[in-house]
């Protein structure tokens, strides 16, 4: 019985949770709300603190509902990859697991259809509502056929941002020139943001299927290195990698021409330098243990990247 509580917040990887949420909110605090502000005129946010919140609510509980049903379909293999981590039938049985999946969804997917009622803009309940669906694919289906189900999933990380921006989306008003630049600004972010989310999290994918071959290719995963082969599967990886590294440079760059010295050095010692070593040692790895320890670099990494928001807000 004192199990349960523990082994629920295990369940829904609350720690994943707490990373959506620390990056809703740097979004919103530090690039959303501070860009709509041009000089002394402060044009007004459609997603209001209150909207905020709301809607970061109906993140995390879509996504905790998606990490729910995941375990509820992988148990088997779960058994043969992680087999000390199990949750589902070992301390909540699986009906209840269903269940839980059922009551988190539901309540995530009407915040999201409320949010788009007040904000009168149908894509953020529709988009809501499309990721619990693509979810529940995703672990029938998608998870086991080659390649789609990274894709799904590195989507789904970057629409964790790209959902704020569609929040503020709007077709009148847009003939005053300061707020259209205000809006092009944050769309320029947003594209950043959910573009490093979305790369970085496809390679950890990709790394975290490599690991788990013993398994997934037992129950009938064709994932890409059971497909294609690990080598093949660590070219994949390593090439968005080096894809990253490079748009980073050139970014760093651009940030460069402002004087922002903070966030570039920032970028380049906790960012580019890890990702260098990351694409090193993803050559050598060999062994599960090496497999899962860049898993958790990359998404240690994918952190800091959301982390240097503060330092680029700072310079709105």
């Amino acid at each position: 019985m004192f199990q349960l509580p523990g082994a629920f917040f295990r369940l829904i990887r609350w720690p994943n949770l707490v990373f959506i949420f620390i990056t809703q909110c740097l979004f919103y605090y530090v690039i959303l709300l501070p860009g709509f502000k041009v000089g002394d005129t402060q044009y007004i946010n459609l997603l209001t603190p209150v909207l905020f919140y709301l809607l970061t609510a109906s993140s995390l509980l879509i996504a905790a509902a998606g990490y729910i049903i995941n375990d509820y379909f992988d148990l088997n293999i779960d058994r043969v990859n992680k087999p000390e981590k199990l949750v589902v039938e070992k301390i909540i049985k699986r009906r209840w697991t269903i269940i839980w999946h059922w009551i988190l969804s539901s309540v995530g997917v009407l915040l999201g259809f409320y949010v788009s009622w007040k904000l009168r803009n149908p894509i953020i309940g529709l988009g809501n509502m499309g990721s619990v669906v693509l979810l529940w694919f995703y672990s029938t289906t998608f998870k086991r056929k080659l390649l789609i189900g990274n894709l799904i999933i590195s989507l789904l990380t970057a629409w964790v941002i790209l959902v704020l921006f569609f929040c503020e989306f709007r077709v009148t008003g847009l003939g005053d020139p300061a707020l259209r630049n205000s809006l092009s600004r944050l769309f320029k972010y947003a594209i950043v943001y959910s573009g490093f989310a979305f790369i970085i999290s496809l390679v950890r994918e990709v790394v975290k299927d490599i690991e788990d071959m013993e398994g997934d290719a037992r129950y009938g995963c064709r994932t890409i290195p059971i497909v294609w082969g690990v080598n093949v599967a660590k070219v994949f990886a390593g090439t968005w990698l080096a894809v990253l590294i490079g748009a980073l440079v050139v970014i760093q760059f651009y940030v460069l021409q402002s004087w922002q010295w903070i966030a570039v050095v920032y970028c380049f010692f906790l960012l580019d330098l890890p990702l260098i070593w990351t694409l090193r040692r993803l050559y050598k790895a060999q062994s599960k243990a090496e497999y899962h320890k860049l898993s958790s670099v990359i998404k240690g990494m994918m952190l800091v990247g959301i982390l240097s928001m503060i330092f680029i807000g700072i310079h709105l």
